[in-house]
């Protein structure tokens, strides 16, 4: 009788070993190793030695046919997506436990009313499932469920059925009975998922792969999960707050830069149209360390509130903080301003957060936070009516941003009175017609007398 082969994976990033490990040399995680037996493919559908090639053929000689897209029914989805769910694609749906991810999928099934759509459940029976969609308020005949795990009998439900879009939730739970490791291992999850995209790839079905995350923030499961499949999205919030993002990490069939904002309720996860209203605080109190920025993710340009508190620093080392905003990059503009536009920051505490529980990576929000943490030092307030936009420099330049004009009219059209911007922008505004005032701003020292006179 032949031998056992076996060897030894780690389930937070796939790395194999000979021997066991206690701390994995890929991920840096302990005790991540689990022993996995060898499976041997023996069941080939090509024979090198018969002779047989394929023959290549021309670039020029493709046929392409454009890909339907299916309607989600829902504009921050299509929008994330590209434009709706591309037949035969595989989308890779994550989150952290609680955010979101079920009812997110179970939302669009039931939205889909003439749509044959199969919800499979590793996780949730029957009844489950049935009462979190009564409580969404809204039942749908076309939508299907199966409780199952294995695999050998998804597939074949699969075959028989024919849905239009199918729902895994989620592909930890699925397991190949021929490969000898426990669900969710890194070989099941594996060949899990390639199965599954054959299936979608020679029936034009699209599938939507809900999976776990890690305790770092990605994927569980080996990163070949996130090459195999055609569009990953991260599905991210702040459990403290009611919104939640949706964002593309990767899109074969779009763009990685847009993003989707709901908000969390009782009866299910609302689409935020007017992202703008919800991240900027409406009152009339005059309060200093407050600054509006216009910023802009793809190509969707919202206004946030960005809030700063500066203090002396009690305990002898100043502390900075940061929530929504790099770290590292608050303290190179706190940097700046002490050696370009000479305002003593050292010796003081600064404590920064962006409203709403967003994270922003647009280089244009640097100005905004600037003019919040100079608005908090001097203690003077900044005009409600008054927004910013634009990237800061080592040497203390305003730089300019791309997509000036979309910026203004977003602000325009919230009415606020007066927007500045880099003055590098300005001769992309020649011919620009509005009703706010424009003031033009090129270097960081200039950010006072700009703002307060």
């Amino acid at each position: 009788m032949p031998k056992t082969k076996t060897k030894y994976v780690c389930q937070n990033c796939g790395a194999e070993s000979a021997k066991w490990l206690g701390r994995c040399g890929a991920c840096g995680e302990w005790n991540t190793y689990v022993e996995e037996v060898v499976v041997k493919e023996t069941n080939r559908n090509f024979n090198q030695s018969s002779g047989h090639s394929l023959k290549p053929i021309s670039l020029n000689d493709v046929v392409y046919n454009e890909k339907r897209r299916l309607d989600t029914l829902s504009e921050e989805l299509n929008r994330t997506l590209g434009g709706g769910i591309v037949q035969g694609s595989v989308v890779l749906l994550g989150g952290e436990p609680g955010i979101g991810k079920s009812t997110l999928a179970l939302q669009l099934v039931l939205r889909l009313l003439n749509t044959k759509t199969l919800y499979i459940s590793g996780e949730e029976s029957a009844e489950q499932i049935k009462l979190r969609a009564q409580r969404l308020g809204s039942l749908n005949n076309n939508c299907h469920l199966l409780c199952e795990t294995s695999l050998e009998l998804v597939l074949a439900t699969l075959e028989d059925f024919k849905p239009d879009l199918v729902v895994i939730d989620s592909i930890q739970t699925l397991y190949a009975e021929y490969i000898e490791s426990t669900p969710g291992s890194v070989s099941q999850i594996r060949e899990c998922t390639s199965r599954l995209l054959r299936y979608a790839k020679n029936n034009s079905v699209p599938v939507i792969l809900i999976g776990h995350i890690v305790k770092d923030g990605s994927l569980a499961g080996p990163k070949v999960l996130e090459h195999m499949v055609d569009t990953v999205l991260q599905f991210e919030g702040d459990r403290q707050y009611l919104y939640r993002i949706l964002r593309a990490t990767k899109n074969r069939f779009g763009s990685t830069s847009e993003i989707g904002i709901f908000e969390m309720q009782a009866a299910g996860l609302i689409e935020v149209l007017n992202p703008s209203e919800i991240l900027i605080t409406h009152s009339d109190e005059k309060l200093s360390g407050i600054a509006i920025a216009v910023t802009i993710n793809g190509i969707r340009p919202y206004l946030i509130e960005t809030q700063a508190l500066v203090s002396s620093a009690v305990y002898g080392t100043p502390q900075r903080s940061a929530t929504g905003f790099d770290f590292r990059r608050l303290n190179m503009l706190l940097a700046v301003l002490e050696k370009r536009a000479g305002f003593r920051l050292g010796a003081k505490d600064v404590f920064l957060n962006l409203a709403g529980g967003i994270r922003v990576d647009d280089p244009a929000i640097d100005l905004p936070i600037t003019a919040a943490i100079l608005s908090s030092n001097a203690d003077l307030v900044i005009s409600r009516k008054t927004c910013l936009s634009g990237e800061i420099s080592l040497s203390g330049e305003v730089r300019p941003v791309y997509r000036i004009e979309q910026r203004i009219a977003e602000a325009e059209k919230l009415g606020f009175e007066r927007i500045i911007v880099p003055k590098a922008n300005q001769k992309n505004l020649k011919n620009f017609s509005n009703k706010i005032e424009i003031s033009f701003i090129g270097k960081i020292e200039l950010l006072p007398k700009v703002l307060f006179g």
